[in-house]
């Protein structure tokens, strides 16, 4: 906070965009945001507040016994047996002071350098919990980028990661933000170890730690309703969004939340991306451990919203992003900044900001994704698999289509009440890109896309029969009910909904002008015996099982090259026979063959094993995908070779960018960190 005549503290690597504080109004408005927020249901009681201090303290004391059984099992002295301690940390929401009820909780142990992960923490603390009476659901995996295990106690979900560090003896005021805990450990480790150090310099480089709590809570909720909070799918998770927040608060140190939640969408409407925020300089250190680094990491460069931890070694946490993630998030920002102008000026209340996103209602046409499986806890493996790879399904229709089909990838599931087997559903919003001309009738064949999404999919190595896998495509008028709430299939789309989106997918999206869906999609009928295209009807077909590559034969590969250039398209087999699965000699048959409960399907966008039109040319295209950052190659390779990303540098102009870089430097407005990578993306013009 400023005081005196003494020159305030600077919390971020640039100056403040403004030194302001609230006035009346803005007081006035977080008290009722605050409001707002509690009735919401956003903070848990006080009695689940205590359960979770109980359960803490319950692991933390399971974690200290099983490194103490571990030390006398392999013959260390009384003394270090008795000395032997593990150290419980947390980290997330939990960590920030942002956790809502029925939240998780991200913990971290921390073992001495004799107790490792593969054996002891995966296999002797596993079999330790599985025995313990209030230990249900446990999920151990081994393989995860960051290793963890998954389990409930006393109902509390709990993800716990471990880190081995180069300590025999563990002291209990173990201090993990130093540098220290990093030496002679595997990078697994140390992403163990990052989620504890970034939380904690968060809280360190926040200007008011209350305020910005109160903020943060506030956009994870608004980013739920309007449907972009989902790392795994591609958006931003609670770091990212955290990050986000933490770098406001720093360029608006005297905000309330009011303020800050406003200044927020101000500042991110016209961020120009791919600069990155960071909340500090990257540093480089002497253990070596790769960061983010465009000019020595290639596939840095193409990182579209990079938003960088503030702890060494520094990384980009948003690195899931991708074009059409990164579209829709700049057409939400714009919904927020909008609906907080209106706020500002008394035409609108909270609630109004909070409204849920009708995705339904925001698109002609959608890919469905069913997952289906035995049961439950096959259903919940299975679906954990899936999701983790719906991403890859954006990215690849991405490519294939060079950019001109976008994906609005929905970070919700859904599940059918009167099927009788376990199932779920994802849907994806497809649209064309805005403002690009196309020739009439042209038309999107991603069926080689989607195949090659399936065969991946079924590389699960705990794969097991029943486990069952769908991509369908359907029009708006052909979503299941299940998806409305209450079986209300029709919201009507608030004065609040983005026009321009609705505008630009519901009325152009063919590029041109409007079209009937008829005419959009079309695909192709087998038993006619002809390549000739027709309408897709409204008719549903019977869920398919994924096909096997292996078996596919080369007729069924046939390339069609009249399918590859423009609207979606789907294979459709006149005898509805469901294709082969990867491993269909060990399967029952196919569930959704036989079951009407599993069969409500809408037309398949995936070539037929046994179908003559077989693969389309997509599938073989060779051309690099359209996303590349032109921004970050323009600079690295026109203006200077050491410079890549830089704040307030938005020009695509070599000699400006270079101008722009020496103003910005000259003024102290932009801070280089040990790598040489400046830090931001804000127009100089911006309102503050």
């Amino acid at each position: 906070m400023a005081g005196g005549s003494d020159a305030p503290k600077q919390y971020g690597i640039t100056k403040p965009l403004s030194l302001l504080g609230p006035v009346e109004a803005d007081l006035q408005r977080t008290a009722e945001l605050e409001k707002f927020l509690v009735e919401a249901g956003l903070y848990e009681s006080t009695e689940e507040s205590a359960k979770r201090e109980e359960v803490l303290g319950k692991l933390d004391q399971i974690v200290k016994d099983w490194v103490k059984q571990l030390t006398s099992q392999r013959g260390y002295t009384d003394q270090m047996v008795e000395e032997a301690n593990a150290v419980l940390f947390t980290f997330g929401s939990y960590r920030l002071g942002v956790h809502g009820p029925g939240a998780d909780i991200d913990t971290l142990c921390v073992g001495p350098s004799y107790v490792n992960r593969e054996e002891d923490f995966f296999i002797v603390l596993h079999e330790i919990l599985a025995q313990t009476e209030d230990v249900t659901e446990l999920q151990p995996v081994p393989d995860a980028h960051v290793p963890v295990m998954k389990f409930k106690f006393h109902g509390i979900s709990i993800d716990l990661l471990y880190a081995s560090v180069s300590l025999l003896v563990v002291p209990a005021d173990l201090d993990i933000s130093q540098g220290s805990v990093l030496y002679e450990v595997d990078e697994a480790t140390v992403r163990s170890l990052n989620g504890c150090r970034v939380a904690d310099q968060i809280l360190r480089l926040v200007p008011n730690i209350e305020n910005f709590r109160t903020a943060l809570r506030c956009l994870k909720y608004w980013a739920k309703r309007r449907g972009v909070y989902s790392n795994v799918t591609g958006f931003l998770g609670g770091v990212n969004w955290a990050l986000l927040v933490a770098r406001v608060c720093q360029l608006y140190p005297n905000a309330v939340p009011s303020m800050l939640v406003s200044r927020f969408f101000r500042v991110f409407t016209q961020w120009r991306w791919p600069n990155p925020v960071m909340l500090c300089s990257i540093e480089e250190d002497e253990l070596g451990f790769p960061i983010w680094d465009p000019r020595k990491n290639p596939r840095d460069k193409c990182h579209h919203m990079p938003i960088i931890t503030p702890a060494y070694p520094c990384m980009n946490s948003s690195y899931n992003v991708s074009t059409s993630t990164l579209r829709v998030m700049m057409e939400q920002f714009q919904f927020g900044n909008k609906v907080c102008q209106e706020i500002e000026m008394n035409k609108a209340s909270w609630s109004a900001l909070f409204e849920q996103f009708q995705f339904f209602e925001a698109y002609k046409n959608y890919l469905q994704v069913d997952i289906i499986a035995e049961d439950d806890e096959d259903l919940r493996l299975w679906k954990g698999w899936v999701e983790s790879r719906l991403r890859q399904l954006t990215l690849k229709i991405e490519r294939d289509t060079y950019g001109m089909l976008q994906c609005h990838p929905y970070p919700h599931e859904y599940a059918d009440p009167s099927r009788q087997c376990a199932h779920c559903a994802f849907f994806m919003g497809l649209s064309r890109k805005e403002g690009v001309k196309i020739q009439e009738g042209q038309q999107f064949d991603i069926r080689g896309t989607v195949d090659e999404f399936r065969h991946e999919i079924n590389l699960y190595m705990f794969w097991k029969p029943g486990m069952e896998l769908a991509v369908s495509h359907v029009r708006r008028k052909q979503i299941p009910a299940y998806v409305f709430p209450e079986g209300y299939k029709r919201p009507r789309p608030s004065r609040h909904v983005n026009h321009q989106q609705q505008s630009n997918k519901n009325d152009t999206e063919d590029g041109t002008a409007t079209r009937s869906p008829d005419s959009q999609l079309k695909r192709k009928h087998d038993s006619a015996g002809t390549d000739d295209a027709e309408p897709v009807r409204s008719a549903k077909r019977s869920s398919v099982s994924p096909v096997n590559p292996k078996t596919s034969s080369p007729q069924s590969r046939n390339v069609d090259e009249n399918t590859c250039n423009g609207q979606i398209k789907s294979s459709s087999d006149a005898s509805g026979g469901s294709q082969a699965s990867p491993h269909a000699s060990e399967r029952s048959p196919d569930p959704a063959a036989s079951s009407p409960s599993c069969t409500t399907m809408g037309a398949v966008c995936s070539g037929d094993a046994t179908s003559k039109h077989g693969i389309p040319l997509v599938k073989d295209c060779t051309t690099p995908t359209v996303a590349v950052c032109t921004t970050l190659k323009r600079v690295a390779e026109k203006v200077v070779s050491e410079l890549v990303v830089s704040e307030r540098l938005g020009s695509t102009n070599s000699a400006e960018l270079l101008e722009s870089m020496e103003k910005d430097v000259l003024a102290e407005n932009v801070h280089f960190g040990g790598n040489g990578v400046a830090q931001g993306g804000l127009p100089e013009e911006l309102e503050v």
